[in-house]
C-alpha cells in the first residue's frame, strides 16, 4: 500500500484479511472432522454383494447398508419401527440416540440381525458341475 492510503481503508483491508484467515479455518477444521469421522469402509464394487455383517459400523446410513448388503431399506425401517421419512440421512448412532437413548448399540444389533435375515442367497461362483457324468439309460 502506498503511503497515500486513508488509515481506516488499511485497518479494513487488515480486518477482511483476518476474516479470511478464520473464514479459511473454521471450514478447514469441518472438512478435518468430517474426514476423520468417516472410517474409509467403501461399498463393495458393482455386481458384488457384501455379507459379513460385522463390517457394519455406527456412522453408517440405513440407504448405504441397503445398498451394500442389498436388503431393501423398507425390511430394516420396519424391524426399527420408525419412519424413514426423517430418518433416511442420520447414521445408525443418530437414529440410536434418538430413539433408544438407554440402548447403546441397539440399532446396530437390529440392523444387523435384520441384514442377515433378509440378505439374498450368495451367487454360485460357477455353474455347478456333476461329478460322474449321467448314465444313459438301459434298453
Amino acid at each position: 500500500m502506498s503511503a497515500n492510503t486513508n488509515p481506516k481503508q488499511k485497518w479494513m483491508v487488515i480486518a477482511l484479511i483476518i476474516l479470511g484467515v478464520l473464514f479459511t479455518a473454521f471450514f478447514g477444521m469441518r472438512a478435518m472432522r468430517a474426514f476423520k469421522k468417516f472410517d474409509g469402509h467403501r461399498p463393495p464394487p458393482l455386481g458384488e454383494v457384501e455379507t459379513d455383517v460385522e463390517l457394519i459400523r455406527e456412522w453408517m446410513t440405513i440407504p448405504f447398508i441397503s445398498h451394500t448388503y442389498r436388503v431393501p431399506e423398507k425390511f430394516i425401517f420396519d424391524a426399527l419401527d420408525i419412519s424413514p421419512i426423517k430418518n433416511h440421512e442420520k447414521s445408525l448412532e443418530d437414529i440410536n440416540q434418538e430413539y433408544f437413548p438407554d440402548q447403546d448399540g441397539y440399532v446396530l444389533d437390529i440392523v444387523k440381525e435384520t441384514v442377515l435375515a433378509h440378505q439374498p442367497p450368495p451367487l454360485p461362483d460357477s455353474a455347478p458341475t456333476a461329478d460322474t457324468p449321467p448314465v444313459a439309460p438301459a434298453p
